[in-house]
């Protein structure tokens, strides 16, 4: 089989963005669009990747490289920008004469790998192949223009079209693929001979038809695919669409939403049966949901593992990061909870409203069902631990930890400072501070005696 090479122009500033970042690194459904690019050029078994940067160049840079880590990507800068044709020039001494070349642009960013397969079929290693659509108004694509047998003689672009070619209704995606060596040939025959005095790619289409190399034209019936993307508007359209198609991709494999329209997938998902999710949910990283697992409305879901029967009640916030979280097969969460990374909680835990878990392992059976911070703990099993209780894990310069051993009973509004272990089926009394480790089965209470002024009389205010 033929190698593939894959180029992708993304030096363009983005005016109609109206925004200080490159135009490519706006995101859709959570990545930058060029990322979506990179992923579909991955996904088409690509050789070399290489990116033509320009315009926020470091950024672009940076950006791709943080999202590819350990993948081999190239990066070519276009200084001045002359055109579509200059920006492929700067790729092609990257690039050797076996392969075949597709030309993408980071900003249409939902191609897909199977599209592109496609079209490079119909290169066959020999012709240069186009994607072409027919959209509802062609304005400001480049026409294809056919000879009286139907083939491809040229693209003309809009600014230098004829009336009779303006009203050619197939048009030039942006996307085509070819024999690097022709490809090359050509490139170097390109003049900017134009009003925009630019170095059209699409003038490599008469250069091929000059030599005698079919050109083929692979119609494409999905205009999503091959949208680009100039302004927020068509951006926010796009991220709806992209969306939409996430929701039935899930809700064919038994995922009930309850209103697709109000689901937002930005990472990756994998769903088990009997899932449901209610509205306004985001999940974001790769989040991975055991059987009928409910997700409330609200909910925000990032980087974490969520077992079998587990409730996510709505307005809770998952956001395991790089550690990721791990809620265990009948737990419930929330509503208004917040588990942060490193937080590992087993089966049948109950964390409730306005509790926060971050670095912390909660065994079978334990609850904190109130007001409650829990940090870098270690807790076993069947520990109730009461409202406006927090462990007090920072001392300013190190983080300490808590052990919390089973069947512990944690009254309301107590501090545990760490370091500090409490024994096993132990209770602390509501209002304690504990600083010490507390021995198991004990009753302990760590606060100031309460006493009573008889005839007590509140400061009043001095009036002038």
């Amino acid at each position: 089989m033929t190698a593939i090479d894959v180029v992708v122009m993304a030096a363009g500033k983005g005016t109609r963005m109206k925004s200080s970042m490159p135009k490519v690194l706006h995101p859709l459904a959570g990545r930058a669009m060029v990322q979506h690019v990179a992923l579909t050029a991955a996904q088409l078994g690509a050789r070399h990747r290489v990116f033509v940067i320009g315009h926020g160049a470091e950024q672009v840079e940076q950006a791709l490289k943080q999202a590819n880590p350990g993948q081999e990507l190239s990066f070519v800068r276009q200084e001045p920008q002359l055109g579509t044709g200059h920006a492929v020039m700067q790729a092609m001494p990257l690039l050797p004469d076996d392969g075949v070349v597709v030309v993408l642009s980071g900003d249409v960013p939902l191609i897909r790998a199977d599209t592109l397969a496609q079209l490079v079929q119909s290169c066959a290693g020999r012709q240069l192949a186009l994607l072409t659509v027919v959209p509802p108004d062609p304005a400001g694509y480049g026409r294809v223009v056919r000879d009286a047998g139907g083939q491809v003689c040229a693209i003309v672009e809009q600014k230098d079209a004829t009336p009779e070619q303006s009203a050619i209704t197939e048009v030039y995606s942006g996307i085509m693929a070819a024999p690097a060596a022709l490809l090359r040939g050509w490139l170097a025959r390109l003049d900017n001979s134009n009003a925009q005095t630019e170095y059209y790619l699409t003038d490599v289409v008469k250069h091929a038809v000059a030599e005698g190399v079919s050109v083929q034209a692979t119609p494409s019936d999905d205009l999503t695919e091959v949208a680009g993307l100039n302004s927020p508007a068509q951006l926010a359209e796009l991220e709806r669409i992209y969306q939409r198609r996430q929701a039935e991709r899930l809700m064919e494999q038994g995922v009930r939403l309850i209103d697709p329209a109000r689901f937002d997938l930005r990472g990756e998902v994998q769903c088990g049966s009997d899932v449901q999710i209610d509205i306004n949910a985001i999940i974001e990283g790769r989040v991975v949901l055991g059987d009928g697992v409910s997700i409330g409305a609200h909910c925000v879901l990032s980087n974490c593992e969520i077992g079998a029967g587990a409730q996510i009640l709505p307005y809770t916030h998952i956001d395991g990061e790089a550690l990721g979280v791990r809620v265990g097969p009948g737990a419930r969460i929330g509503p208004y909870a917040r588990l942060r990374p490193g937080s590992d909680l087993g089966a049948e835990v109950h964390i409730g409203n306005f509790v926060e878990v971050k670095n912390s392992r909660m065994g079978a059976g334990s609850k904190a069902n109130h007001l409650a911070y829990v940090g870098d703990t270690e807790m076993g099993r069947n520990v109730n631990y009461g409202a406006g209780s927090i462990t007090a894990n920072y001392d300013g310069a190190n983080k300490h930890t808590t052990v919390i051993e089973d069947r512990v009973h944690v009254g309301s509004n107590c501090v545990i400072v760490a370091p500090v272990r409490l024994g096993a089926g132990g209770t602390i009394g509501g209002g304690s501070t504990i600083t010490k480790d507390t021995p198991a089965e004990a009753l302990t209470v760590a606060r100031g005696k309460q006493i009573s002024v008889a005839n007590w009389k509140r400061p009043t205010k001095k009036t002038s």
